[in-house]
């Protein structure tokens, strides 16, 4: 995954409306823009304008069929977000563990 599609991630999920809609779809699997919008309590092109923006992350997939169209979450999208956050933990564990370090030094 490169740096803009990470940035795309972030970007999607910092909204709190799109976070919200992504969980909604991760928990209660997948829905059309009408029952998302009846969940959400904002405007239907509120809501695609959102779930454009999660689609264009990967976070969600679109099923068309007839007249309406079906999302679904696509949790394999937020691995990079778990590898990122791996990486900061092993990177603040690392710095924390030379801080106790330092700290143990300077007290003997």
């Amino acid at each position: 995954m490169t740096t803009s599609s990470h940035d795309a991630l972030f970007k999607a999920l910092s909204d709190p409306t799109r976070r919200a809609i992504f969980e909604t779809l991760c928990s209660g699997g997948e829905q059309t823009v009408g029952g998302l919008t009846a969940q959400s309590h904002i405007s239907q092109p509120a809501v695609s304008k959102h779930l454009a923006v999660l689609k264009q992350a990967g976070l969600v997939l679109d099923r068309h069929e007839g007249r309406q169209t079906h999302y679904s979450a696509q949790l394999q999208a937020l691995s990079p977000l778990l590898d990122w956050t791996h990486q900061m933990k092993r990177f603040w564990e690392s710095r924390f563990d030379d801080l106790e370090d330092l700290l143990k030094r300077m007290d003997q």
